[in-house]
């Protein structure tokens, strides 16, 4: 045996000797980790309970939390988008009640409505008609305007190519209505796994800078700052009874949306139509707004000066703006 081969033996039980005490460390931590995940689950196995005094209808085969503003004037029904409800409304649905009557609800999986899967656009376009049924809307002289708001986009999209003779007009609000596959990639759901995810979402949840820098990032300095009652308003949908499964479930199946072909249908469905989106909207490219009015048949987009993504918080003076536009365009067409 020469030198270097006597030489190199060592080296090599040492390399190995390394190699298992790295993996015996890394089962350790592994199995350390595991365990006090697991133990942290359990102490915050506690969920919480809705707010008092919500209103709920059975809107298809969905118990659904609803909201009115106003009490005359054309109809006018708020769609929100992933991850939002009823409460994303709060600063646009009072303007809009001065000359409507405003409707919202909480989307199935969001909200405080009940977690029914499967979490598609077929399902909530479910919804969202048979609330139009259980508010009496959609007859000859109750045809609402909908607006959608980010994925809500696809939901009315879906609604108008499904019952366009019981709209009055749609309005995509801050959404194109497309299934661009947005929302995480494919190995999300093999790299969080239970009891992990579980954990990261609950301390998440917990962390009001955590809140409040998503929120600050989608909304903009335009935006009112989240006090006690604001963060709540976000925090609390997600951990109610349910709120867990249905979140996984939805961030699998991605963000909800519609083939390009079928949004394109759009434009051969004659109603009022209105595309309107924060200037600054950094979820969607710049061409997005007047690509997405072209593809569905509407006059050139709105867009909103210094607004990102939640147009309804930032500016919601401006959004009525382009409501009232759209519910003068709606009259018109119906005489």
């Amino acid at each position: 045996m020469t030198a270097d081969l006597r030489a190199q033996r060592p080296r090599r039980t040492r390399l190995r000797r390394w190699l298992r005490r790295a993996a015996l460390g890394c089962a350790v931590v592994l199995a350390v980790a595991t365990a006090a995940s697991f133990v942290y689950n359990s102490v915050t196995a506690g969920r919480a309970a809705p707010p008092r005094g919500l209103r709920y209808v059975q809107a298809a085969d969905i118990r659904t939390r609803f909201k009115t503003w106003g009490t005359t004037g054309p109809p006018v029904v708020l769609v929100h988008g992933a991850f939002e409800s009823v409460d994303t409304w709060s600063r646009l649905a009072p303007l809009l009640a001065r000359d409507h009557r405003v409707y919202a609800l909480d989307l199935t999986g969001d909200g405080y409505s009940e977690r029914h899967g499967p979490y598609t656009v077929d399902h909530f376009t479910r919804q969202l008609l048979g609330f139009l049924d259980a508010m009496h809307l959609g007859g000859p002289e109750e045809r609402p305007l909908l607006v959608g708001h980010s994925s809500g986009a696809a939901v009315v999209t879906e609604a108008a190519l499904r019952a366009p003779g019981r709209l009055g007009g749609v309005m995509l609000l801050d959404g194109d209505a497309l299934d661009t596959g947005a929302g995480p990639p494919r190995a999300f759901k093999y790299v969080l796994i239970d009891p992990y995810r579980t954990s990261l979402l609950r301390i998440g949840l917990g962390i009001d800078a955590v809140i409040r820098s998503v929120y600050d990032a989608q909304c903009g300095p335009a935006c009112p700052r989240l006090d006690s009652a604001g963060l709540d308003q976000w925090r609390r949908p997600l951990q109610v009874p349910g709120a867990e499964k249905a979140l996984w479930s939805m961030l699998a199946a991605g963000v909800p949306g519609l083939p390009a072909d079928q949004v394109a249908r759009f434009a051969g469905v004659h109603m009022p139509k209105s595309v309107v989106f924060g200037a600054q909207d950094d979820v969607f490219t710049r061409q997005t707004p007047q690509e997405t009015a072209r593809r569905i048949g509407a006059p050139p987009a709105t867009l909103i000066p210094g607004a990102r993504h939640l147009t309804m918080i930032s500016s919601p003076q401006a959004v009525a703006r382009a409501v009232d536009r759209l519910t003068e365009a709606s009259i018109r067409s119906s005489r």
